[in-house]
């Protein structure tokens, strides 16, 4: 007797060898598709059909853009720092795809979860800590299982399935992408080889030659930190998200290459894309910059990187997250305002911030203007400097 298993899916090579590897061991599958923002219509019909003629089970589609704007991208904005003071953790779609398979998992009354992450990356630890931290479950990880034997993993992944009749996209034979409301990243092919990547390593970004030449100007209200608007037009987060993708993508905002120290030790090299993302962090940093003390500014890159420390190497749910949460939280209760928004193509920048909680002395300009006297300003330096200035005076040889 067939037992039912739920399988993240997500269309693509490894989770499409999945199915027909655990239906020939006896497994039930049923595929959960969390759709997390980055396919259109055509795509997420394409992801429903493709499991259907793998012979799943059921396949269910559950919609994740608004919990991944609640539970990622708004601490995340508030954190304001990527992995590595660059990474912007856009595979962090990873928890809530885990919860609508637990959530489906529920509904079956099946207690077997299973994934197609790889043994080398970062994603079965994200998955596998993600479910154990909310129950008992046995976990399935069949492409971990033929790593065992096989080295050329997806060469393998391609002949299992072609040899039972199944297709596979030619851009999945070369790279392998991961796609939602966060971004698009890039890996595989000449990219793992530390070499250019090539012209089909390119996904919402588009290139130098097509950029418009008309600059791009956005303005985006926050309140308490959340954007809440763009151009004056109010929208639920992940739509505001999908809207920031859709206006700086085609000026080649967010794209770059990166290598990182991977929770397993291994080096991993991306190219990854997230242009509404960085734009959306560029106007929250300006307005945090303006609003928050010097101290704020000062201490809260501390928790941030501790934050995203803990949600890059796969503890989503650890006590400590919530608590550096609760930090993030208390520091946004005057990051209120708006902030315009400027491309010329490949970069964004803040060109103007406006808010009632803008730190600015009304006697006071810097480097033109002050409220103080210049002995005030003297006796300043004097006693500010003075550990620096007695050890010069006492060494000075």
């Amino acid at each position: 007797m067939s037992k039912d298993i739920v399988l993240a899916f997500s269309g693509g090579l490894d989770t499409s060898f999945c199915v027909p590897y655990l239906r020939e061991r006896g497994w039930a599958v049923h595929t959960v598709f969390a759709d997390t923002g980055g396919v259109d219509a055509d795509e997420r019909a394409y992801i429903e059909q493709r499991a259907l003629e793998l012979g799943v089970a059921s396949h269910a589609t559950s919609d994740g853009g608004p919990a991944l704007w609640e539970h990622f991208v708004k601490p995340f904005v508030w954190a304001g720092e990527g992995y590595q003071g660059q990474y912007p953790l856009l595979v962090s779609d990873r928890y809530l795809i885990v919860d609508a398979a637990l959530k489906r998992a529920a509904e079956l009354g099946t207690r077997a979860i299973a994934h197609g992450c790889t043994g080398m990356g970062n994603d079965q630890v994200r998955f596998d800590l993600a479910v154990k931290a909310q129950g008992n479950y046995e976990i399935v990880a069949p492409i971990r299982e033929i790593q065992k034997e096989h080295t050329q993993t997806r060469a393998y992944e391609q002949a299992f399935l072609q040899e039972r009749g199944f297709k596979v996209r030619a851009r999945q034979q070369a790279y392998t992408i991961n796609e939602n409301l966060l971004g698009v990243t890039m890996s595989g092919g000449e990219i793992d080889r530390w070499q250019a990547p090539g012209e089909g390593a390119r996904g919402w970004c588009k290139p130098r030659g097509e950029w418009p030449s008309k600059p791009l100007q956005v303005k985006i209200a926050f309140v308490n930190g959340e954007a809440v608007s763009v151009d004056a037009e109010n929208l639920a987060g992940h739509t505001l998200l999908a809207k920031l993708n859709a206006l700086f993508a085609p000026y080649g905002v967010g794209r770059g290459m990166y290598t990182g120290d991977t929770t397993i030790g291994l080096k991993g090299r991306i190219v990854y894309e997230a242009p509404g993302l960085v734009a959306l962090l560029t106007a929250h940093r300006a307005l945090e910059e303006a609003v928050l003390t010097k101290q704020q500014n000062r201490f809260k890159p501390e928790v941030a990187r501790k934050w995203v420390e803990l949600v890059y190497e796969g503890f989503f749910h650890d006590p400590l997250k919530a608590d550096l949460e609760a930090f993030l939280t208390s520091s946004q209760r005057c990051v209120s305002g708006e902030v315009t928004l400027q491309s010329d193509g490949g970069s964004v920048n803040a060109v103007a911030v406006e808010s009632p909680h803008l730190l600015h002395g009304a006697g006071a300009t810097y480097a033109q203007s002050a409220d103080w006297g210049v002995a005030e300003a003297e006796g300043f330096i004097k006693l500010y400097g003075m550990s620096s200035t007695l050890w010069a005076q006492v060494n000075r040889q």
